[in-house]
């Protein structure tokens, strides 16, 4: 479950219930959650706890996807999905991730590309651009920025200063979605924390005789 309360429709203000229209139909999202995508929709009805920072996320939601000006943008939609699924699968968020292989599929990426995500870099499915944008990717997420210039000056060859730009807001602003994701438990991510001690067998299970020779030595 959320670690945050979740926003009724009857809770909720005008412009939320706006997407809960939208995404739920007649629906109480809170009683009655799911949507189309198979997602519980918790996103949603959490964000909308706090009203002004729901409208800026998804204001930045209203840049692609189905709530969208199609005109606003001129960066080609594929690279822009290739930059989010690769941001998904780096920050370990399974909502972000999995949402945007439907994305990518939608926009017409073929099956090969979006499975080859987790291992892009020994992959020969990708054009040039391609894996500038994954890599970029990759110095934005998993190295915090530290983008070289012969990285950059590869992106930048296949994409202008505007795009470039653009697919650097949008990676960056799903890494914000997946962290909070996990962090919230929301959507996808609601999952327990898999790095774990695994404890000492007890008595008559398995044992780990190298760790009880170590034990024995000290």
């Amino acid at each position: 479950m959320p670690r945050l309360k979740q926003i009724s429709r009857t809770q909720a203000v005008e412009n939320v219930r706006k997407y809960y229209d939208a995404l739920f139909g007649d629906r109480d999202p809170v009683e009655e959650p799911g949507t189309a995508t198979g997602t519980p929709g918790n996103w949603w009805t959490v964000f909308a706890t706090v009203p002004y920072v729901f409208d800026h996320a998804t204001s930045h939601f209203g840049m692609f996807g189905m709530f969208a000006d199609k005109s606003i943008s001129d960066l080609d939609p594929l690279i822009r999905e290739l930059g989010i699924m690769r941001a998904g699968y780096a920050q370990a968020s399974q909502f972000v991730f999995s949402q945007h292989c439907k994305a990518a599929r939608r926009h017409g990426m073929s099956e090969e590309k979006i499975q080859a995500i987790p291992e892009w870099q020994v992959s020969d499915v990708y054009e040039a651009k391609e894996r500038a944008v994954l890599a970029w990717a990759d110095a934005l997420i998993l190295q915090g920025g530290r983008a070289s210039d012969d990285l950059f000056e590869a992106l930048h060859t296949h994409l202008s200063d505007e795009d470039i730009l653009e697919l650097t807001y949008h990676i960056m602003g799903y890494n914000l979605h997946a962290v909070c994701c996990k962090a919230l438990r929301l959507e996808f991510d609601d999952v327990d924390e898999r790095i774990v001690e695994v404890p000492v067998p007890g008595e008559g299970e398995p044992v780990d005789w190298a760790g009880a020779a170590w034990q024995s030595d000290k």
